[in-house]
């Protein structure tokens, strides 16, 4: 049975001011929960349907002391989703300490205030798709903990490093390495010589990269056009480039 006080809690965490209060994001489905199960995220609670409990006994053996059994109805009460899922978990948002080694040897993703939930999740996605272990987000980007961003994420949300910064702040941090900027004017990118480590700048869907982290690009690299479409969708965008640095580099 799900308590009002358990309800509360659960429906507050959609909102990011109590996600940054409590330190919690809420994630639904079979593919989540396995994800983060398999992780070391902490997580409080397991909130599920009873036919999906007896489904999955192995797998809870040691999750028994968060699991709460609760009904359709109850489901429906704390869901984000249109069509609730059988599981929803409420796990701790991992305070990620940024790894120096890690970062000089490996490709980074930069998001400068990309604002769609969607595009955020599967830039998650495609980051550990193409194994880019870190992804570093502008203060005003989309809540990376945001539910619509977990959901696009199917999962990859247990496997990539996500942190909130101050981009000037990152790139001053690490000047020695090569940003490279995704731009309209920038060098076809089937043609620029491409590293297999450094940071690559991903811009606003309408605006592009902001005008004050311009100064730190190295290198301009742009997709070029071949039909009519007046711009790419951020994500789809970061998918070719990301293709591309792991062909070449």
């Amino acid at each position: 049975m799900l308590s009002k006080s358990i309800e509360k809690y659960a429906n507050s965490l959609k909102q990011k001011k109590h996600r940054l209060e409590y330190k919690r994001f809420i994630a639904e489905g079979e593919k989540a929960f396995k994800e983060l199960i398999s992780s070391d995220i902490f997580i409080e609670k397991i909130i599920a349907l009873p036919e999906w409990i007896d489904a999955h006994d192995t797998e809870l053996r040691k999750f028994r002391n968060v699991l709460i059994p609760i009904n359709e109805r109850e489901m429906k009460r704390i869901s984000s989703l249109v069509k609730p899922s059988a599981v929803f978990l409420i796990a701790q948002i991992p305070e990620w300490i940024p790894d120096e080694k890690n970062i000089y040897s490996n490709l980074n993703l930069v998001i400068d205030n990309v604002q769609d939930p969607g595009n955020m999740g599967t830039i998650v996605r495609i980051a550990d798709w193409f194994g880019i272990p870190n992804i570093f987000c502008s203060e005003d980007s989309a809540d990376p903990y945001h539910p619509k961003v977990i959901q696009s994420t199917m999962g990859s949300i247990a496997r990539i490093k996500i942190f909130e910064t101050n981009l000037t702040e990152l790139f001053h941090s690490f000047s020695s390495i090569t940003v490279y900027g995704t731009m309209k004017d920038g060098d076809n990118i089937y043609k620029a010589k491409l590293k297999d480590h450094g940071f690559i700048l991903i811009g606003n869907e309408a605006r592009g990269i902001s005008d004050s982290l311009l100064p730190f690009i190295h290198k301009r690299i742009s997709i070029p056009r071949f039909g009519k479409a007046e711009s790419l969708n951020a994500a789809v965008a970061t998918a070719i480039v990301c293709s591309e640095f792991r062909r070449i580099a």
